[in-house]
């Protein structure tokens, strides 16, 4: 009897040789040629019509800024444990100087970045309400786009940086948003003189119809969409896709073509084989922007750490997805794609996580529809009264977070001579029990600072104090708080006691 469908075997053999090749990656320099912009969001409550006309009304309770365009990539290279340099032009101006200083707190190296004063930096400003303090949406886009084509001798400046940097990179990559920037003149000088010093260039072609300017590049990586104006094919199954791919490989004289597909994954045509799919899990599409950005990323720190065409384009599927389900533009780090191909193969980690690996899992559970449980609490000397307590914690909703004090915030707490029991093994001993999820350990005194980053939707407290530490937190953003009362007899202070008067009666 057969047990195992043959393909579900290879591809869990593929999921395993993904995770080694990832495993081993470095941290290669990525030389990264684009349109550099300024991407600003408003955020606010909008749970009102305005009288004076059919429209929300957005009331502003933030605001904040983060780099777009191109900068979108650079961000997701250094997510990615990679190094990148940008070159590109950004005006003399207050957004070009914001928008360097995040490239920079980043870790890009920006030296290489044109500033012009008769050309402004772009400036995208999205407008996002949130209804019943959750569920963020953005309501509309307001953009500052007062780019223009580069001269030639601006043109002869970028391809100078470009060169200059060829030596110290593994691979080279182009985000093209069609600004002016990678004109038709020097885009494929930029691109022969990466050929010519043995550099792999992987180009994210802007929505155009003629893609003759991407001359010479290893990859072009259009959506459906872009292959579409780009080639006047209606792009619906096997034959078109390929129609397309052979079309912009006449067009560029490329190696190959990657054409992504949405959750349909991504088709990748070599100039020298045939076409083939590369898919990809379903996904809960929350919000699509920077997802082509993420994909590009992946591809060029995956290509420059010598993976196969096939291999890039499937890591580049894990982190486009794992893209689409956050709101707004948000760099995967390696850690999550690596995560997500464990999952995938039902490999599971430890249950004890650090904070920020928690909240990337929060998220996901989120945005599952799950409802997250919080609660918190020493956990000294475990006993058959927590485990009930975590059970009922457990109840209130479908995933539990349990958070422990570390041993020196214990000590602060009780004294010095607890905890009874370490950190670590109290830990250990929590994410044994079914009933718990997810464990981490915290070093301040009250949950406080984990909360505002979790944002659980319940949090428990079981005992009898009538203070329950981040109450107010919590019902603030719409959430429940529930007490439970505490097992008669069975307390960690009453289990020493009991131990101390054992061993004093002889």
């Amino acid at each position: 009897m057969q047990l195992l469908d043959p393909r579900v075997g290879i591809r869990i053999l593929a999921m395993h040789y993904l995770i080694e090749r990832l495993e081993r990656f470095g941290s290669p320099r990525i030389l990264l040629i684009g349109d550099f912009m300024l991407d600003r969001y408003v955020h606010g409550d909008a749970e009102r019509i305005s009288p004076e006309a059919p429209v929300p009304v957005l009331r502003m309770l933030r605001t904040e800024s983060r780099v777009g365009g191109a900068g979108n990539v650079a961000a997701a290279i250094l997510a990615l444990g990679a190094k990148v340099a940008c070159v590109g032009v950004v005006g003399q101006d207050a957004a070009g100087e914001e928008l360097s200083r995040l490239l920079v707190t980043a870790g890009a190296e920006v030296s290489t970045l044109v500033r012009l004063s008769d050309v402004g930096t772009t400036v995208k400003t999205r407008f996002v309400g949130l209804a019943q303090h959750r569920h963020a949406q953005q309501m509309l886009r307001v953009d500052e786009d007062p780019t223009k084509p580069v001269g030639d001798h601006v043109g002869v400046t970028l391809r100078a940086a470009a060169r200059g940097q060829l030596r110290n990179c593994a691979a080279v990559a182009i985000e093209d948003y069609d600004k002016g920037v990678l004109t038709n003149a020097v885009t494929p000088q930029i691109i022969a003189d990466a050929r010519a010093a043995g550099k792999t260039v992987i180009v994210d072609p802007a929505r155009i119809g003629d893609y003759r300017r991407y001359r010479g590049a290893t990859v072009i990586k259009p959506n459906r969409d872009e292959a579409h104006l780009a080639t006047g094919v209606s792009i619906h199954d096997e034959e078109s896709l390929k129609v397309a791919a052979q079309q912009i490989v006449f067009a560029t004289e490329a190696q190959a073509v990657v054409i992504t597909l949405d959750r349909e994954g991504a088709y990748l045509y070599a100039r020298d084989g045939e076409g083939r799919r590369i898919p990809t899990r379903p996904r809960a599409v929350y919000d699509v922007t920077g997802a082509g950005d993420e994909t590009l990323a992946m591809m060029a720190v995956a290509l420059a750490e010598g993976c196969t065409l096939d291999e890039a384009v499937a890591l580049a599927n894990v982190a486009g997805g794992l893209e689409v389900e956050r709101f707004g533009v948000v760099p995967i780090r390696r850690e999550e794609v690596h995560y997500e191909l464990r999952h995938a193969i039902g490999l599971r980690d430890s249950k004890v996580m650090e904070r920020k690996r928690l909240a990337d899992e929060v998220a996901r559970r989120r945005r599952s529809g799950e409802v997250i449980a919080f609660t918190n609490g020493c956990f000294d000397l475990l006993h058959v009264g927590h485990v009930r307590y975590l059970q009922q914690a457990r109840e209130q909703g479908s995933c539990l977070i349990v958070a422990i004090n570390s041993d020196d915030s214990v000590r602060r707490l009780k004294g010095p001579s607890r905890p009874v029991i370490g950190q670590n093994e109290r830990a250990e001993m929590l994410a044994s029990l079914e009933c718990v999820d997810f464990v981490t350990v915290f070093e301040e005194d009250t949950p406080i600072p984990l909360l505002e980053l979790l944002r659980p939707d319940v949090l428990v407290k079981g005992g009898t104090t009538p203070v329950v530490v981040g109450r107010e937190l919590v019902e603030g953003y719409g959430g429940k708080v529930i007490t439970t009362g505490a097992v008669e007899g069975l307390s960690t202070t009453e289990i020493i006691n009991r131990i101390v008067n054992t061993k004093g009666g002889g």
